[in-house]
């Protein structure tokens, strides 16, 4: 209730101008090709853009006074002090002269923001987090603001689950097959940044209620042999490398990331239940233990060719290979009635082997014309996916006097496969009108098949496996979806506005074999988009943006498999969901000061038939979740993220998202409603000790309840420390991942029939991941000298 007080302060706050920024363009030409061009307002980087290769540049920013930065292997960083820029401007010619030494990296790595604050989107350069070294992507995401992952993997942004994961800001079986499985083993030594959209514009595709979070891969186009190595080693066992390598000459640039890594994860769970027969209680306590062991090979390789500085054509290739092994005992003890009188004492494991090889192909082509702002684009991708879990269950039974109880010992298996193909193509065309308007338009198709081949069996007295009733099946899923969208935007004076209109036609197959039920949907849509822009100064600038957004129910939303490792509570898909529907406001505030910067935006979401997961519970203790739509829900809320720098030593980031969400499920059963108030909060200190840095950084989500229940807080701490060795090529970090093990997944649910007093309390607590601890080391190639005036020469020659 404290923070509900505070909303109208944190209102002013937010609304303290009005709407967002007008820009203007700096364009300039470096002597040095591929050069590195910023713009900082005090300490805090406001953009930037990388020179051509004949060292031309283009960059958009607000009015105002900024000092630029330009630097480049092998040259002296070059930097001009209180530029003033109030309309567009062509800087010319920049000459920055040759170093008698090796450029020191640790310039760059100082200079470099963290966060990066653009009013449509949010950009995390998240190599200068220090927790990151010898993470993984779903652990990198975990650490940003606006975006909460459970102990389980499963991401949310601004407390939504519905969010689309674009890798290079296209779909990628990097994410993997079930939303974003896979970003559990996606190294993070591999990734540039990640951006966050949380309103996205008609460009976009329209799936994704919360937003989009698009991560930005590795990849270098400089003359000549650069690349970077990172190895890790940790505890529990977390051994890996990866390797980062470009090679360019002249129009050709090859590139190759290849990433390997060992890990084993730790974790456990328990479970108190309470199940009301009418006539009796029975009690369940659960406990229990898992350890995952997984190799995980990443390849992603590819070539570009530059047909001139304005057209690109790229050919690139991706490869992956996970294979875990995943062994969990459960413990359960039944009593019926009280805690005093034991029924029974049941022990069960869980042996999983799980193989998923993927591979993904595309080939991109990009155009800019002599106009200034016309290109365009086309992309063309090829997603190979398949994932075969081969398990065995042994389960063995007790009495209360210790004796066995035949009903309760049994061995099972279970084996799965899962298929996916599909083919996207998509092109994008922008075009000036006029001196400030423009107009956008594009077009986009996907064909995607899946499979999910099923059979659960049990060993009989006699020693043979028969198929359990029920779960034996397979799932075939065929989906196809175009789409065409328009955007015009023009810009007058500080004033600039974007509509945006998208188009979707969704066609869905969906058929079990065995029983031959068949569940068809084909609907179009329209999806429009607005964002208007105002500034009130050069340092204060207000977006005030709508969208309307859809969730497609996934193939694990739908797929009727049951997993079967835990003996009393199952999770499947349900075939019969439909998609959910929402409508989305944001107003966005950024304001720079000399020393930090403040991004803020109060938001609301409405959606209709809104997707989320229930649980049920038979009278013999046997819990079932699954998917199902709701009538509706409303969500609203305000988000603060901060960054200043106190002293060269010391820097600090916060994050505040305080909502509100109304949740009517009333529709599934007249008591299943809530109307909760609930915040998180992280914040990060970075202090420089001499060589050393150091990092803490704390993170708190506060409880909230749902049309079932609860979900409890998660309280946890990182720390970090950093130091550069090798004269700056080099780079040691020791990183300690929730440093209490603290971060523990809370969650109470129940259900009370009126009518006769049956029903169900389930209260829980699950730890996907105990403490960690991490040691990195990187080295980096670098450019000589020799090599970098041989590159200028052979620009000059090709000239």
């Amino acid at each position: 209730m404290k923070i509900v007080r505070l909303l109208p302060i944190l209102l002013l706050l937010c609304v303290s101008s009005l709407f967002a920024q007008s820009k203007i363009k700096i364009q300039g030409e470096v002597n040095v090709p591929f050069s590195s061009i910023r713009l900082f307002k005090g300490a805090a980087l406001v953009t930037g853009t990388i020179g051509n290769e004949k060292g031309k540049f283009t960059m958009e920013v607000a009015p105002g006074v900024y000092d630029l930065l330009v630097e480049s292997i092998g040259y002296e960083a070059l930097k001009m002090t209180n530029q003033s820029f109030t309309s567009s401007t062509n800087l010319g010619i920049i000459t920055v002269k040759e170093s008698n030494q090796t450029l020191n990296e640790v310039v760059v790595k100082g200079q470099k923001a963290s966060m990066e604050l653009n009013l449509d989107k949010r950009i995390f350069n998240v190599g200068t987090d220090l927790a990151n070294k010898g993470a993984t992507a779903s652990e990198i995401l975990g650490n940003l603001p606006s975006i909460q992952v459970d102990p389980e993997g499963a991401i949310k942004l601004r407390g939504s689950d519905n969010v689309r994961i674009l890798i290079d800001g296209k779909p990628s079986t990097l994410a993997g097959i079930n939303g974003s499985s896979g970003l559990q083993s996606l190294q993070g030594n591999l990734i540039d940044k990640v951006e966050i959209i949380t309103n996205p514009s008609a460009r976009y595709e329209a799936e994704g209620m919360a937003g989009i979070i698009n991560i930005v891969l590795k990849k270098n186009q400089n003359q000549g042999f650069n690349g970077a190595i990172e190895t890790t080693t940790g505890y529990p066992e977390n051994f890996g490398g990866t390797a980062i390598v470009n090679y360019r000459k002249n129009k050709f640039n090859f590139f190759i990331n290849y990433g390997v890594f060992y890990r084993r994860t730790p974790g456990r769970g328990s479970i108190y239940q309470e199940v009301y027969t009418g006539k009796q209680t029975n009690i369940l306590e659960q406990r229990s233990q898992n350890n995952v062991t997984g190799l995980v090979n990443n390849v992603r390789g590819g070539a570009d060719y530059f047909f001139n500085d304005k057209t690109i054509l790229t050919a690139s290739y991706i490869f992956r290979r996970t294979d875990v092994q995943r062994i969990t005992d459960f413990n359960y003890l039944d009593y019926r009635g009280n805690v005093f009188n034991l029924y029974s004492d049941t022990y069960r494991q869980q042996d999983e082997k799980e193989a998923e090889p993927n591979g993904e192909y595309a080939l991109t082509f990009k155009k800019s014309f002599a106009k200034k702002g016309k290109e365009f684009s086309a992309d063309l991708r090829y997603l190979d996916y398949w994932e075969r879990s081969d398990q065995t269950y042994t389960q063995n039974g007790k009495k209360a006097d210790g004796s066995v109880f035949p009903e309760l010992s049994k061995v099972q298996k279970a084996l799965n496969d899962e298929f996916e193909r599909q083919w996207i193509l998509q092109a994008d065309y922008v075009n000036p009108i006029g001196k400030e308007a423009k107009i956008e338009m594009g077009v986009r198709t996907s064909f995607r098949n899946m499979i999910n081949d099923y059979i659960v069996t049990e060993q009989q007295p006699s020693g043979v496996f028969t198929v359990i009733p029920g779960l034996r099946n397979v799932f075939n899923y065929k989906e196809n979806i175009s789409a065409a969208y328009v955007i015009f935007g023009n810009k007058m004076k500080q004033f600039s506005y974007q509509f945006g209109l998208r188009a979707e036609t969704t066609d869905i197959q969906t058929e079990l074999e065995q029983t031959g039920e068949k569940n068809p949907r084909n609907y179009a849509n329209l999806f429009p988009s607005a964002h208007f822009t105002y500034t009130i100064t050069p340092d204060n600038s207000f977006q005030l943006s709508y969208s309307r957004r859809v969730r497609r129910p996934t193939y694990n939303d739908l797929s009727p498999f049951v997993t079967f490792s835990d003996n009393r509570n199952f999770f499947s898909g349900n075939p019969n969901l439909n998609p959910e529907f929402t409508n989305s406001f944001d107003l966005g505030n950024v304001r720079y000061f000399d020393k930090g910067s403040v991004s803020s935006s109060l938001y609301y979401r409405h959606t209709l038939g809104k997707i989320d997961r229930f649980r049920s519970v038979d009278t013999s203790g046997f819990a079932k979740t699954l998917p199902v739509n709701l009538s509706d829900q409303q969500s609203m809320g305000i988000e603060i993220a901060s960054s200043y720098t106190f002293t060269k030593a010391y820097r600090a980031d916060l994050s505040i998202n305080a909502f509100r969400a109304i949740t009517d499920a009333t529709n599934i059963n007249a008591t299943f409603k809530s109307d909760t108030y609930s915040w998180f909060v992280r914040h990060s200190s970075r202090i420089k000790l001499g060589a050393v840095d150091f990092q803490v950084r704390a993170n708190y989500e506060a409880p909230q309840q749902t049309p079932q229940g609860t979900r409890g807080y998660i309280a946890w701490a990182d720390f970090s420390a950093s130091k550069d060795i090798l004269q700056g090529n080099g780079t040691l970090s020791l990183s300690i991942l929730d440093l209490f093990s603290s971060r523990i997944n809370r969650y109470e649910s129940r259900f009370l029939e009126p009518t006769d007093g049956s029903g169900f309390y389930t209260r829980g607590e699950s730890q996907g991941r105990l403490t960690s601890l991490n040691l990195t080391f990187n080295y980096r190639f670098k450019t000589t000298k020799q090599a970098a005036k041989q590159r200028r020469s052979l620009m000059d020659e090709e000239n």
